[in-house]
């Protein structure tokens, strides 16, 4: 699908059309992280909500988005040899933003009922991969001494094929160069794993490639510092 098909006047109304084509959305997803620490579902929302999203994530001016890098904040770094993506934090600012924030609240909620994980907030943003980005294996996150325990992406690009590349590769925890799979990035998909445990990486994009990238945090606040967000 084009950027100007998508740039017809569609605008999000919230709570217009249903989040969820599933009465139990949630329910592959906890088991999957229960029983093996990672998933990845197809169809994750509805069609309609999935679309909303990607007239939302497809509008932003590059103009608008942050080059990404390695780090949070003050730590932020601009690694061009390790990733060349785009970003842009979502706030609810926008009704479908908003949406979006609220249904991962619920998922969070959701999470700790039924793995005990003591999540205190998500944070997620759009991430625009040009044709030629990347972003090399890495984790979200090393072991005692992050904040983030589950990372989540979700794939927004219409009529993705192989030969468009930019595939997602998940590794095994223990041996780091044993692939769990490799997903494309169609649109609606959903992965979703343990931010300390997971290798992982974004292959070479052949066009242009939207995701929403995000993590469910703990709170990492003492005495004396304050846990930052984004």
């Amino acid at each position: 699908m084009s950027l100007e098909t998508l740039s017809a006047p569609t605008l999000y109304v919230e709570n217009s059309i249903p989040t969820f084509s599933r009465e139990e959305p949630f329910a592959n997803v906890l088991m999957d992280l229960q029983t093996q620490g990672w998933s990845v579902q197809d169809h994750f929302f509805s069609d309609d909500f999935t679309q909303a999203l990607m007239v939302e994530a497809h509008n932003i001016n590059n103009a608008d988005m942050l080059q990404a890098g390695i780090g949070r904040k003050q730590d932020h770094q601009v690694m061009l040899d390790a990733r060349r993506d785009y970003i842009q934090w979502i706030d609810p600012d926008r009704p479908v933003r908003r949406e979006f924030l609220k249904v991962m609240e619920a998922l969070r909620v959701a999470l700790n009922r039924r793995l005990f994980l003591g999540l205190f907030d998500y944070e997620a943003h759009f991430a625009r991969y040009e044709k030629g980005a990347f972003y090399e294996k890495h984790l979200d996150a090393f072991k005692g001494r992050s904040n983030r325990v589950l990372s989540t992406v979700l794939y927004l690009n219409e009529g993705w094929q192989d030969q468009d590349g930019g595939e997602f590769v998940l590794y095994d925890e223990r041996e780091a160069d044993q692939e769990l799979g490799r997903f494309y990035p169609q649109k609606g998909r959903l992965a979703i794993f343990l931010s300390e445990a997971f290798p992982h990486e974004v292959l070479l994009a052949n066009r242009t490639r939207h995701s929403i990238a995000g993590w469910f945090r703990i709170n990492n606040s003492t005495g004396q510092i304050v846990d930052p967000d984004q």
